[in-house]
């Protein structure tokens, strides 16, 4: 215990919200400090990171659809867990160094954010990456509890309160009461899921593929839950899957919103099971304190007016909703050694 407070009197803990399409890191005492894609590019055949962190991040996102035969962006993790071990404990490793410049001896407490529906299995590897990539000690917190928190929520209190998390792999809606979960549901309905219904509308009704950025960018500039008071145009551009040779085509904000009619539906499906779980109390605490919508998945135009005519309730947009998550982090890392017996850790004789 002593040798413990005396190596975090050296070094700061860290909080880190490892997301499928994007990893923020906080500091104790700092916030957040870091935000960056989760992406890596590696040696095409190889486990052997690029230029190191000059492949992690940003930079090798931009690689995504360009990359050379000799060269593989990837993304290490699917619908919330870690899908490529070894990529993920490089990638930890860069971001660890880069938020806390660690020094060859010391090394920091980690606190990860985790979905609810977890097993022991993606648990193991979150533990063993971290671990491997320089985590002292590893802590684990539910996502929804996070976002509470960074939400401004009392959920501590014993009243209900309601997180929506749109992410990039998954969505997961969560009911919240004396600090824990009563109620979730987790589908992998989200930002992806967006995204692939974009491509496969323009495959379908032009022929022509776009890769995963540019739809992305589509969802971005013309993607709606509902009407728009003024439709809009997108000059797209791809490859003919017909003649193989690249081409554009004009869609617009009308065609994408119906694109995106069935990610959106299973949503609000997802919402409505939630709630239907939930108990009478609480249920009336949520005609009053409504519901949070966070993650960057809310992002798309008229979704929130969408779930509130679907439900009833009052719904609001967290701030900075795509840090909501590494916001509550940042907070419950203030008080760790207070909380860290209520929260699941790795081995206890690290």
């Amino acid at each position: 215990m002593v040798f413990s407070k005396l190596i975090g009197s050296f070094f700061a803990d860290l909080g880190i919200d490892l997301g499928t399409a994007n990893t923020h890191v906080c500091v104790q005492g700092k916030g957040v400090v870091l935000s960056e894609p989760s992406v890596v590019a590696v040696k095409k055949g190889t486990r052997q990171v690029l230029m190191r962190g000059e492949a992690v991040g940003q930079a090798a996102k931009e690689m995504i659809g360009r990359t050379p035969q000799s060269i593989d962006a990837i993304c290490p993790l699917r619908e919330g867990v870690i899908a490529d071990f070894d990529m993920t404990e490089a990638m930890l490793a860069y971001f660890i160094r880069k938020a806390s410049l660690r020094r060859r001896w010391f090394s920091p407490r980690i606190l990860f954010s985790v979905p609810t529906d977890i097993n022991a299995v993606e648990k193991r590897a979150v533990f063993n990456a971290a671990e491997r990539a320089g985590a002292r000690k590893v802590f684990l917190l539910e996502e929804p509890r996070a976002a509470g928190l960074g939400a401004g929520l009392p959920i501590h209190e014993a009243k209900a309160h309601m997180i929506v998390d749109i992410g990039a792999g998954a969505t997961q809606i969560s009911i919240l009461s004396l600090a824990d979960v009563v109620a979730s549901e987790c589908i992998r309905a989200a930002g992806n899921a967006m995204d692939e219904a974009i491509v496969s509308h323009i495959k379908k009704n032009y022929n022509i593929l776009v890769g995963a950025n540019t739809a992305e960018e589509i969802k971005i500039r013309l993607g709606s839950a509902c009407p728009i008071e003024e439709e809009s145009s997108l000059v797209v551009k791809g490859r003919d899957l017909i003649a193989g040779l690249p081409r554009a085509v004009k869609v617009t904000s009308d065609e994408i919103r119906h694109a995106l009619a069935e990610p959106v539906g299973q949503i609000l499906e997802a919402v409505r099971i939630t709630l239907e779980k939930t108990g009478p109390e609480l249920s009336g605490d949520l005609v009053e304190n409504g519901m949070v919508l966070c993650g960057g998945g809310v992002l798309l135009r008229g979704l929130p007016e969408v779930i509130h005519e679907e439900t009833g309730l009052p719904v609001r947009v967290a701030d900075e909703p795509m840090l909501t998550v590494a916001r509550g982090m940042a907070v419950f890392l203030e008080r760790l050694d207070e909380f860290k017996d209520i929260l699941e850790s790795g081995d206890d004789d690290m």
